[in-house]
């Protein structure tokens, strides 16, 4: 499936096979308790992930992290968290600290296992260029955890 983006003006075609890209939407659609997104298209979803960087330099980081931006990041990391369950087959949490100010962190544990700890800055402009780099940024963090979980499993199960 594929479709052609014009969230920036730009226009290019990217596809949606990604299983990182299925989970960010699995993650959404699940998290949806009053059927907001129900008829919503996949493409639909993920157009507030896609942020060029001129639109980035537009967006203010003064004030409080919007809350769609708060849950964009929930969704990208529990989406993370999914595929390692689905690739090691270990429960994985994930906590977010986000400050007022748009910085915080990101992890994503098993058992006493840290896999993913990642230093949010300017949570505000939290998005990518393309889909392609969504997904290419979601599965880098899920290969190396799993790597990590693989190494450690006996951790990871505590």
């Amino acid at each position: 499936m594929s479709f052609t983006n014009n969230v920036n003006g730009t226009s290019s075609t990217e596809t949606l096979d990604s299983p990182f890209i299925k989970a960010i939407v699995q993650q959404f659609r699940g998290q949806d308790s009053y059927g907001t997104y129900r008829n919503w298209s996949d493409e639909l979803l993920l157009k507030p992930f896609i942020v060029s960087k001129q639109k980035k330099r537009e967006i203010s980081v003064e004030g409080e992290v919007d809350p769609m931006t708060q849950a964009r990041i929930m969704a990208f990391y529990r989406a993370v968290a999914a595929c390692i369950e689905k690739e090691t087959g270990l429960l994985s949490q994930v906590v977010i600290d986000l400050s007022h100010e748009g910085f915080g962190w990101a992890l994503i544990f098993s058992g006493r296992l840290l896999l993913v700890a990642k230093t949010l800055r300017d949570a505000h402009r939290f998005g990518f260029d393309s889909l392609e780099k969504l997904a290419e940024e979601g599965e880098k963090f899920v290969q190396s955890a799993v790597d990590l979980a693989k190494r450690f499993p006996e951790v990871g199960r505590i």
